[in-house]
């Protein structure tokens, strides 16, 4: 570890021992530096035949191709979904977090949908999956607020898979409208946002207020400019608004932030998992 390293490792050390409170932000960096990556061979390997048909280049790109069928469609979400949630089970990095911050006064907001942060042991109650979660659907006009379980449905696919394609019957037909199904994800202005989101959100909100008046850390990970309102901008306030709070950001490619706080934000470029594996070693 450099000088410079190490030097930022123990202030974020001493910050995390003296905070009353620490709310984590998750954005899409941190999940690509557990791993979840959505090019490279994790993809190549899996999406080969949806690859050769649709010339997809990535996986996040795919998720915007105007499929001219609900059956192609949904085979391509069913592989999605499945790689992303099920088949990955908990990685190291989002274990180590855990392992971080168990034993203190914590909450997380995050912007990603695989749930690695409840997979890891974060309890529900404490996780504010803002934009989603690849583990449920919804009508995809959102008729209604209720959210479905899609495990089962999402292997039946997957099993079935043929040509890029799946049998008509097992295409999700909205029970209440009759209309299409769609994933839980913050997309258009028909997103779903049930009584648990509600409630997950009232916590979040509780305990962001709480930060604003004690020894707060804010610990951002892997947080870009695609949402930047919903982790970036507001962590960067509450450091702002709270003397005694410190903003530590984990960003490769936009590690600075506002000048204003300048002097309480310790700012990591280098990987995540190496920079946590430190964290950890009291």
């Amino acid at each position: 570890m450099n000088a410079s390293l190490d030097k930022r490792v123990e202030k974020t050390k001493q910050a995390l021992s003296e905070a009353d409170h620490i709310l984590i932000g998750g954005g899409a960096g941190l999940s690509a530096a557990a791993g979840l990556l959505y090019s490279g061979p994790r993809f190549t390997e899996r999406f080969r035949t949806f690859i050769d048909k649709y010339k997809f280049t990535d996986l996040y790109t795919s998720s915007f191709y105007p499929f001219t069928s609900e059956t192609e469609k949904w085979a391509y979400w069913a592989h999605h979904i499945s790689l992303n949630r099920y088949e990955t089970g908990v990685t190291p990095l989002y274990r180590d977090l855990y392992r971080l911050v168990s034993d203190r006064s914590y909450f997380v907001i995050s912007t990603n949908v695989e749930s690695q942060f409840t997979k890891a042991g974060f309890p529900e109650s404490r996780v504010f999956e803002i934009q989603g979660d690849y583990g449920y659907l919804q009508c995809e006009k959102g008729c209604h607020d209720k959210l479905y379980e899609n495990e089962e449905w999402i292997a039946e696919m997957v099993a079935h898979t043929k040509n890029c394609e799946i049998p008509q019957h097992l295409v999700p037909v909205c029970p209440v409208c009759g209309g299409p199904m769609d994933v839980n994800l913050r997309k258009d202005q028909h997103f779903v946002q049930d009584y648990r989101w509600y409630e997950t959100a009232e916590r979040y909100q509780a305990f962001a207020q709480q930060t604003l008046t004690a020894k707060s850390v804010y610990l951002e990970f892997g947080v870009g400019f695609n949402t930047p309102g919903i982790i970036r901008y507001p962590f960067e306030t509450f450091t702002a608004h709270n003397e005694q709070a410190a903003l530590i950001r984990f960003n490769r490619d936009h590690p600075d932030g506002a000048l204003e706080i300048a002097a309480r934000t310790i700012s990591f470029t280098e990987p995540i998992n190496e920079v946590v594996t430190a964290l950890l070693d009291f």
